[in-house]
């Protein structure tokens, strides 16, 4: 027994001696990592889990909806923010962000047009959103301030990404036979800019812009998507990626449009308040078919 003790006491000196290296940050991997304790290499090194194989014999009922969210409502400020890309934000960087440097590095490919079918590259996005105009500028006496002529001038107007606060979804929503539950799939995606200008007469006019669409069932955008956490107001801990957000819906929305004979939307046969109400009945009535669907 004392052999045993002696063996147990000279492995403990043995280990003691050691350099303990697990909580020197110093010794980091990456130079100057003082900020983390440990490595945080989950959210880079995830890829995006495909969607299930669905037959069509499989859909027995389906409808198409469009829907806005808007990154001013305080539920959806996490696509939003952080508007810096000059300070550590932790890795969190704000979805237009996230998506023109994508588009800048050639992972994702973007779509003039919602069915995908006319190709959008980065240089034609960047040259509509980095705008050229000519505008006049007047010409004043500096002795009696009185204008005396006007010069003209072009005016290069820089893209603000601050400006992007509204997104719209096409969505598929279906009943699988196979259990007879109703799902979701989100088809695309489509970001609309603000733009706005001063104008000859010094007013600010502002317009919506649609910008360009990004198709969500391709794995490009989708592992674009997962890399990329967005903030937790409950723990900052939480690994809750863009591709996480959209596919657990995470977001308040409203429903703009919905698949129907005229192909219209909401907003050209209602407005104000009865147009929030039409949005909120497509919705319930989206919602109630699959429980109209069973018998009792």
């Amino acid at each position: 027994m004392k052999k045993v003790l002696f063996c147990l006491s000279l492995f403990a000196i043995a280990f003691s001696s050691l350099p303990v290296n697990a909580q020197n940050i110093i010794d980091a991997e990456d130079d100057n990592n003082f900020n983390n304790f440990y490595e945080k290499t989950i959210t880079h090194t995830r890829s995006a889990m495909p969607y299930a194989y669905l037959r069509e014999d499989d859909v027995v009922w389906e409808t198409m909806v469009w829907r806005k969210i808007d990154f001013r409502e305080k539920f959806n400020q996490f696509f939003y923010f952080p508007t810096e890309t000059d300070r550590n934000t932790d890795g969190r960087i704000n979805l237009i962000n996230t998506v023109m440097a994508a588009l800048k590095d050639g992972a994702i490919e973007a779509f003039d047009d919602e069915d995908f079918k006319i190709p959008k590259d980065y240089e034609r996005i960047y040259n509509e959103l980095n705008r050229e105009r000519q505008t006049s500028i007047p010409i004043y006496d500096p002795e009696t301030d009185e204008e005396i002529g006007s010069r003209d001038t072009v005016i290069r107007e820089e893209f603000d990404p601050t400006s992007v606060y509204t997104i719209r979804l096409k969505e598929s929503w279906y009943i699988e036979k196979n259990d007879t539950r109703q799902k979701v799939r989100i088809l695309g995606l489509q970001f609309i800019y603000n733009y706005c200008r001063m104008s000859d007469d010094g007013d600010n006019n502002c317009q919506t812009v649609s910008m360009f669409w990004i198709p969500m069932n391709d794995m490009r955008v989708r592992n674009a998507l997962v890399k990329v956490p967005a903030y937790d107001e409950n723990n900052s801990r939480t690994i809750r990626t863009y591709d996480d957000i959209f596919i657990e819906r995470y977001f308040d929305s409203y429903v703009d449009r919905v698949s129907n004979r005229m192909n219209r939307t909401i907003a050209s046969y209602l407005t104000g308040t009865d147009a929030i109400l039409e949005s909120q009945r497509i919705e319930e009535e989206i919602f109630n078919i699959e429980s109209d669907m069973w018998e009792y």
